[in-house]
C-alpha cells in the first residue's frame, strides 16, 4: 500500500550529513531541489510516477549528490538536511540548516 501525502508529511525529519553519509555509499541518497516540495517528491517516488520523476531529473531538480556537493558536505558534517525515507531511498533537501 502506498503511503498517503499526510503519512509522508508526518515522517519528514532533519538529519545531519554525518548521519546520512553512510546511505551515500549504497547509492540511496537523492537530492531534491529547494524549488520542489519534499513531500510531493516523496509521493511521486512512492507512486513510481516515472513521467514526473523523469522530467525532474532532466531539469536537474532530482539527482544523486554530485562530487562537489559531497566534498562541501564532508567539510561541514554538521550540516543539516530535511529528509524523507521512501525505501530504498532517502530524499534529502538542503535547507541551509546548520547546528546552533
Amino acid at each position: 500500500m502506498t503511503p498517503t501525502r499526510e503519512e509522508l508529511a508526518a515522517t519528514v525529519d532533519v538529519a545531519e550529513w554525518r548521519l546520512l553519509r553512510g546511505h551515500l555509499e549504497r547509492g540511496g541518497l537523492i537530492v531534491v531541489d529547494r524549488e520542489l516540495d519534499l513531500v510531493e517528491a516523496g509521493v511521486r517516488v512512492a507512486n513510481d510516477d516515472s513521467a514526473t520523476i523523469g522530467s525532474w531529473i532532466e531539469a536537474g531538480k532530482l539527482a544523486k549528490p554530485s562530487a562537489e556537493q559531497i566534498a562541501e558536505w564532508d567539510a561541514a558534517d554538521e550540516k543539516k538536511f530535511r529528509m524523507l525515507i521512501i525505501s530504498p531511498y532517502i530524499l534529502i533537501q538542503d535547507e541551509g540548516l546548520t547546528v546552533g
